[in-house]
């Protein structure tokens, strides 16, 4: 054999690596973005004898939150958008909006976790998703440009304190509207409408939240599913994890015995695994809203008058069937109610 031909072999194996490689990353990609749909097994998933460590910030002393009345304030009331919507890259002078104009770029705290509403694009490495359409929305309406948006990631917890210190212009990360999170931060019109409900391993025997009763609940520390598992199954023992993939990991380890947020969310956890299933019927409503800094009214008011754009010129349906269509036709966007 001559040294060109040994050569030639050697490097043969090594020339398909990439393409063997493009074609795993592929399917991740397809599999989290629902293009590809996998039929549960018959069979009991695998069962692993090693103990497998928790992922990193778990946490299983948990105190007691307090839920409070849905009707303690009008919690999904806003302010009206301007009669007048600016031109893109015309703000008015001395507005929130001019200011970020004047930056040029948006601000906007989100998540690369939450499939299939902000997650990183395994290929491009961009972050996409639905509340990542609402946000290039905003970023369209003042600069004319969709794409001048400096993301900046965010655990569930850190939300609330990103608007407070100015850390970033807006949150865009399926935070919803509560009367507790408006005291120290405002919010726009409701822009999607979720339902809490709870993910077990399949065969569990857990069909509702009564069988939660002396179970481990995982969800993403500073959520509101904290306090409604409480609040509903006060038997259960909550678990607690930075993001919600982490709660999948202890799922999946046996670490926890159930999830429980927003369907949408754990809709996004089961086109990972198939040896999971969402449960029971919605434990409660969740309007998600965009989180704005206290103080700035402006601001609110325009993104209102964004979101109220896409109420109309069918953009919002638009974003719902490229990322939710799995999840069915949907009710269409949330009504706004304004307070003046």
């Amino acid at each position: 054999m001559t040294a060109a031909r040994e050569a030639g072999r050697r490097r043969g194996p090594a020339a398909t690596r990439p393409v063997l490689w493009m074609i795993v990353v592929l399917v991740a990609m397809l599999t989290m973005t629902g293009c590809v749909r996998f039929t549960a097994p018959e069979s009991p998933p695998p069962s692993a004898t090693a103990v497998m460590p928790s992922p990193q910030g778990a946490d299983t002393n948990v105190p007691r939150e307090t839920t409070p009345s849905a009707d303690s304030c009008d919690a999904t009331v806003s302010l009206r958008p301007p009669a007048q919507m600016p031109e893109p890259g015309h703000m008015p002078a001395g507005s929130t909006m001019a200011a970020i104009q004047r930056r040029g770029r948006l601000i906007v705290g989100t998540d690369i976790g939450s499939n299939p509403f902000s997650f990183r694009d395994p290929i491009t490495g961009d972050i996409q998703g639905f509340d990542v359409d609402i946000a290039r929305e905003i970023s369209d309406a003042i600069f004319g440009d969709p794409d001048r948006i400096e993301y900046r990631v965010l655990t569930s917890a850190e939300r609330s304190e990103a608007l407070e210190t100015g850390d970033v212009d807006i949150v865009v990360k399926t935070m919803s509207i509560t009367c507790d999170r408006l005291r120290s931060v405002s919010f726009s019109s409701p822009y999607y409408i979720a339902s809490q409900r709870i993910l077990v391993p399949r065969n569990s025997g857990i069909d509702e939240i009564d069988g939660l009763a002396g179970k481990r609940v995982c969800a993403a520390r500073g959520s509101t599913s904290i306090g409604r598992i409480q609040a509903e199954q006060p038997k259960a023992t909550m678990v607690t994890t930075t993001t919600w993939a982490d709660c999948l990991v202890m799922l999946q380890q046996g670490q926890a015995d159930a999830v429980s947020t927003d369907d949408a969310i754990l809709a996004g956890l089961a086109a990972q695994d198939p040896w999971v299933e969402m449960i029971g019927p919605g434990l409660g409503a969740e309007y998600y809203g965009v989180g704005i800094p206290k103080g700035h009214d402006d601001m609110v008011r325009f993104v209102n008058g964004v979101l109220a754009q896409t109420r109309t010129d069918g953009r919002w349906y638009e974003i719902y069937n490229r990322w939710l269509a799995n999840l069915g036709p949907g009710y269409g966007p949330p009504q706004a109610v304004y307070r003046d």
